[in-house]
């Protein structure tokens, strides 16, 4: 059977290809639209296939309130409200069509997650190749069914939703006229514990919903992105930063410019090293065959002579016959004259 795959900008995404790298630029850019930029640009150098910015305004994405729903218990961002953690960390809308521009200065795939249908409406009027739903979105059938509608690719990621969540979440994709949809295994964690993320869960959604199917990856280093390309992940997305140590809020959590070259460079490694199923000699062991044991003989025979327990050793190298030839050529009669450290062959004893 065919695997999936979906296209972006001309590239096509599914097992059969490269993993795709998505550096997520989120809130790095910490209010400076020439950080935005260097990010793009050490993406870009760094082998990624995509930027991916965060389309909403604090308005958008919640209310201005401090009543306890809305204030932020625990974890990277405690004692915060909503609305003063995403008026901070949001990416000022008048910025997105210079960063398109620049993209595609740089010549790197740009997309977005929008967060409501008017940020849908300005990725539209900048001609985004793509969308993404981020993981808190994937119960925002309303939204992905609007996104749909606008015939592009969309990833979906499912962090926090349950199988009936996520199922959901495609059926919306797919009513709402979604022909290319993938899909991201995803733990809500900021930063994730690498045991949260159950890796087995991806070939497992494969078979579900037989969707190209990737990581979002909130994990502190790349182990977790590469082991999941060994079990069918074709999309790889983590949070990408200039420093680590830039005091943004999703800076702590994020890849800097020497991890994401390696994310880039060791996913394709271990896409590569899955191959296909194939027991034979591979082109690299070509040359040691010398160091394999096979039949050699370790005296001089006629032809006529018969071949006996003290005429024949397995040894190295492996250019004759297999060692497990050897009781049944105790006996047999040579055709031919042979010498001594020569390999026993078939045409030695008449059955080549």
């Amino acid at each position: 059977m065919r695997n999936p795959s979906i296209n972006i900008a001309g590239r096509k995404i599914g097992a059969d290809e490269p993993p795709y790298i998505i550096a997520e630029l989120s809130a790095n850019h910490n209010g400076n639209f020439e950080t935005a930029k260097r990010i793009m640009e050490e993406a870009k150098k760094a082998g990624a296939d995509a930027i991916k910015l965060q389309t909403y305004t604090a308005d958008t994405i919640t209310l201005d309130c401090d009543s306890a729903d809305f204030q932020i218990r625990g974890g990277l961002w405690d004692g915060r409200t909503l609305y003063e953690l995403y008026k901070e960390a949001h990416m000022p809308w008048e910025w997105h069509a210079p960063l398109f521009d620049y993209a595609r200065k740089l010549d790197i795939t740009i997309f977005s997650s929008p967060f409501d249908s008017t940020a849908v409406d300005l990725l539209e009027s900048l001609n985004a190749p793509a969308y993404k739903i981020a993981s808190f979105e994937a119960i925002d059938l309303p939204l992905i069914k609007y996104v749909a509608s606008t015939g592009k690719p969309m990833i979906i990621s499912t962090g926090m939703a349950d199988a009936n969540e996520i199922a959901e979440a495609i059926e919306a994709a797919r009513e709402g006229g979604c022909k290319e949809l993938a899909v991201l295994h995803c733990v809500s964690g900021y930063p994730a514990p690498a045991k949260d993320y159950n890796l087995r869960t991806i070939p497992d959604m494969i078979h579900r919903h037989g969707l190209v199917t990737g990581l979002s990856d909130h994990t502190l280093d790349n182990t977790t992105a590469i082991t999941s390309v060994a079990l069918g992940a074709s999309i790889i997305e983590k949070h990408f930063t200039l420093d680590r140590s830039g005091g943004g809020p999703d800076d702590s959590f994020s890849l800097e410019p020497a991890e994401l070259v390696a994310l880039c460079r060791d996913s394709k490694t271990a896409w590569a090293a899955l191959g296909k199923v194939d027991y034979g000699r591979k082109s690299s062991e070509q040359g040691n065959v010398q160091f394999r044991r096979s039949l050699y003989f370790v005296e001089s025979l006629k032809a006529g002579d018969v071949i006996t327990e003290n005429s024949i050793r397995s040894v190295r190298p492996g250019f004759g016959l297999a060692p497990k030839n050897l009781s049944r050529l105790v006996g047999k009669t040579v055709i031919r004259d042979v010498s001594r450290y020569t390999p026993v062959t078939a045409v030695d004893i008449g059955e080549g």
